[in-house]
């Protein structure tokens, strides 16, 4: 199996890459969020996970190991394929991915284009362990301010803010500053909703 790429970017989209190793160029399907992560250097270093199918080999990169990791454990999943699992990474990132699964948030998973309720309560039971397990709970960023994002939703929701645009800007607060307090968060997400 091809574990990882190395080499020069040759071509460039929001969906995929080519990577040019010694003279062969591999086309690497890949996340909205690596390619976020991509810089204009030439150079690059992916992570991978090569699909073997009948009728073809596909490569998927990633820029952390923890990206390929979610990855690998959502195609686990029954009903979630490399191209929803990819979808998922695209609107969430892979630290997003496994707080909705620790905390059971079935709407943030089922926000996902093509992820309906029952996929996502499925995806919810067949992975909490895993990613406990694999990750251990005190590795996963933001389980401790949960409490302080839901309040501070809840009065986001009360000043006639809906809680999935709230929830997107609170999040991004809480990543940059993580020990934010309720008034703080609260007065952040105003200033960018």
């Amino acid at each position: 199996m091809i574990t990882q790429i190395r080499g020069r970017v040759v071509e460039k989209s929001p969906t995929n890459v080519v990577v040019d190793c010694n003279g062969i160029g591999y086309e690497v399907n890949i996340s909205l969020y690596t390619f976020s992560q991509l810089t204009d250097d030439e150079n690059i270093q992916l992570y991978t996970h090569l699909q073997v199918k009948e009728d073809s080999h596909t490569l998927f990169g990633f820029r952390t190991t923890l990206e390929r990791a979610v990855f690998r454990l959502l195609i686990s999943v029954s009903g979630i394929g490399t191209s929803t699992a990819r979808t998922m990474l695209s609107s969430l990132q892979p630290a997003e991915i496994q707080q909705a699964i620790i905390n059971e948030d079935v709407p943030k998973i089922q926000g996902v284009k093509g992820i309906g309720l029952k996929t996502a309560q499925r995806v919810i039971i067949d992975l909490k362990d895993k990613i406990v397990s694999l990750y251990g709970i005190d590795e996963i960023p933001g389980i401790k301010s949960n409490t302080i994002k839901d309040e501070a939703l809840s009065a986001l929701e009360v000043l006639g803010y809906t809680r999935k645009a709230s929830g997107k800007v609170v999040d991004n607060i809480i990543q940059s500053a993580p020990e934010s307090s309720v008034e703080e968060l609260i007065k952040a997400a105003l200033n960018k909703l």
